[in-house]
């Protein structure tokens, strides 16, 4: 093989990601030449809906999963927080890169912290899961979804439309956007507990070749790739979709070789909340994802996510006449 091409989103952080890999691939197979096959995706050019009401973040993955189905790419890079549970026939997830800080950071202009936030504060999120969160503990803060890349969002934040905004750290450390903002706190985990596969790398590829599989297997971390499939089984059991927030985030003790795996779902405006937490020795986690999933669902679980779903975007849908 002297040639991989790999397809990604044209955004500017998926592009540092996928350089990213093509590097690491680089240095590792110096016989084979990288390309990067760039794909503006839909959920990059809706931008004045919520995801959840264009179909989700499985809109950031379908375009390159199409590429790698036409024989266009043989791999793909995405966030792993956008990759659908399911994975579509003559394609497999196969490597999780080692990740990263998995925080998200609270950002302004005006105010130095969360809680230092006036009473009727607007706050900026695209996603329900911190709405969620915020709201449950912050109820008199008004939430307002925030669509565009990072940098229209951190324009809009200096142009006054919000207080303070949500977003991932880590996205806005590879990019360097940290340094012109006047007040950044990152949250504690326990306080704003991640999505799914949060500050991981997803390396998926076309099925029926062997040395796309060896070079993609070169980039998984074991670790990562544990966890992160913990949480992808309990998504997948509960039935989560986009229109519900879900927080779901495994962690390994290495001094006790334990597994902790933590999830909260709820309404988006902060009510009906559950919240759970199991532990299990390394060696013997491998169903708790699935079970504490059971869990939620014995506990009324599908039932809250039902209703979720219907009131997540009442603002937004249209109503009925």
């Amino acid at each position: 093989m002297e040639k991989l091409i790999i397809a990604t989103r044209a955004s500017d952080l998926a592009l540092w990601q996928a350089y990213h890999i093509k590097h690491r691939i680089e240095k590792s197979f110096p016989d084979i030449k990288v390309e990067l096959n760039k794909i503006v995706s839909n959920g990059d050019k809706v931008l004045d809906k919520p995801l959840a009401l264009i179909g989700g973040k499985g809109h950031f993955t379908k375009e390159l999963e199409d590429e790698m189905l036409a024989g266009n790419a043989h791999m793909a890079v995405h966030s792993l927080k956008d990759v659908p549970t399911y994975i579509p026939d003559g394609l497999e997830l196969v490597a999780i890169t080692q990740r990263q800080d998995q925080s998200d950071v609270f950002l302004s202009h005006k105010y130095k912290s969360l809680k230092k936030l006036p009473h009727g504060a607007v706050v900026g999120t695209t996603s329900l899961r911190r709405r969620m969160q915020l709201l449950r503990k912050r109820p008199d803060l008004i939430v307002k979804d925030l669509r565009g890349n990072v940098n229209t969002r951190l324009r809009k934040l200096k142009e006054g439309q919000y207080d303070a905004i949500i977003l991932a750290y880590i996205g806005l450390h590879r990019l360097d956007l940290l340094k012109d903002i006047p007040f950044v706190k990152k949250l504690k985990l326990k306080n704003m507990i991640p999505p799914m596969g949060q500050a991981a790398l997803g390396i998926e590829i076309v099925s029926n070749n062997e040395k796309v599989r060896e070079i993609a297997l070169s980039l998984n971390d074991e670790d990562t790739y544990l966890c992160t499939q913990l949480e992808r089984d309990f998504v997948a059991t509960i039935g989560a979709g986009c229109s519900a927030p879900v927080a779901c985030n495994a962690t390994i003790d290495k001094d006790d070789n334990i597994i902790n795996l933590e999830a909260m779902i709820g309404f988006a405006d902060g009510t009906n909340i559950m919240h759970k937490t199991t532990t299990a020795l390394v060696n013997y986690c491998e169903h708790i994802g699935v079970q504490l999933a059971r869990d939620f669902i014995d506990d009324g679980a599908l039932e809250i996510l039902k209703d979720a779903e219907k009131v997540a975007f009442k603002d937004e849908m249209p109503q009925r006449l």
